[in-house]
């Protein structure tokens, strides 16, 4: 894989829900989810079509996207990928280890299988059986990772175990950089990838979010490094997923994805500073972000080098 792709990938995998919606058993810990809605039917088809068309968006623009289709009646949050398993440069991937119970069920061989056909696969370390043990690591949602430097920032939450984190740096070489951070309410923050995005360039963060000062500073200074333009989210941009963006390689050039909403929520200067660095390509999800998360979370993006063609097919 170039080197200027480490942090932007050129292949992702999304997933096209076909029986979205809000997940009872998130709803506790997530303070960005909201409460059961009326017209489960519809509600499923809205998430459906904001998938599909946001594949459309990101195929135009030149990002490669494997889309697979949900396979189960009881995985109401099949569209975060993300969370169950992530790709790492020289061709490994990782199994994570997740919370809630019936979120345990998305995790599919099909996908992993398909990675290892079309790209280079080292291995695959399976963190999952740690479940038994009370262990989590909800994959890109609980570790924002930085991978030009090598840096895994995490939030402490109910699904993010620092022992997993520990093992997984150590296991991915990876330094971990863990904090705690607390929304308005003073809840911990549950995913990590909801408060801050690293590009290549530039990096978005709700630093206000992180009560501590010196580690915030800390943070603050890490993310900094190489030169990057490190960008200030207020918590009320935060609340809109302004933080949950994901850089994308395509055939112009990079890009920030990110909700309608997230950049409505940016104010003109934020978007010229980010303007300097990627195009920034709004999705529509209103629908998906009724359960907590938005487009970071639909979007696993593989960082692995694909394989000659001729293998592949």
């Amino acid at each position: 894989m170039s080197q200027r792709w480490l942090q932007a990938p050129e292949a992702v995998v999304m997933i096209r829900p076909h029986h979205f919606r809000p997940n009872a058993q998130t709803a506790k810990d997530n303070a960005f989810q909201s409460e059961a809605v009326e017209g489960e039917a519809q509600v499923s088809q809205r998430a459906y079509d904001e998938i599909t068309d946001a594949v459309a968006v990101l195929r135009q623009h030149g990002v490669c996207v494997h889309l697979f289709e949900d396979q189960g009646s009881d995985t109401p949050d099949s569209v975060f990928p993300n969370n169950w398993f992530s790709t790492h440069g020289g061709g490994h991937v990782a199994l994570h280890a997740m919370y809630a119970k019936n979120r345990r069920k998305e995790r599919r061989h099909d996908v992993i299988d398909f990675l290892k056909m079309r790209f280079r696969v080292q291995d695959v370390i399976d963190y999952s059986g740690l479940e038994q043990d009370g262990l989590f690591l909800e994959g890109t949602g609980a570790m924002t990772i930085d991978h030009l430097e090598r840096v895994v920032y995490a939030a402490r939450s109910n699904r993010t175990s620092e022992v997993l984190l520990e093992r997984f740096c150590t296991h991915f070489n990876y330094e971990p950089m863990v904090f705690d951070a607390i929304t308005i309410d003073g809840a911990p923050i549950y995913h990590t990838n909801v408060l801050m995005c690293i590009a290549s360039d530039f990096a978005l963060i709700g630093a206000d979010m992180i009560p501590d000062r010196a580690r915030r500073a800390e943070v603050v200074d890490r993310l900094a490094t190489g030169g990057r333009d490190v960008i200030a989210l207020t918590p009320d941009q935060i609340g809109h997923f302004a933080g949950n963006a994901i850089e994308l390689q395509g055939q112009g050039g990079r890009l920030l994805a990110m909700s309608e909403r997230a950049v409505d929520a940016l104010t003109p200067d934020q978007r010229d500073r980010i303007e300097k660095h990627v195009t920034l390509v709004p999705l529509r999800m209103p629908t998906i972000e009724l359960a907590g998360g938005s487009v970071r979370c639909t979007i696993a993006g593989i960082h692995l080098s694909p394989r000659p063609e001729e293998v592949a097919a």
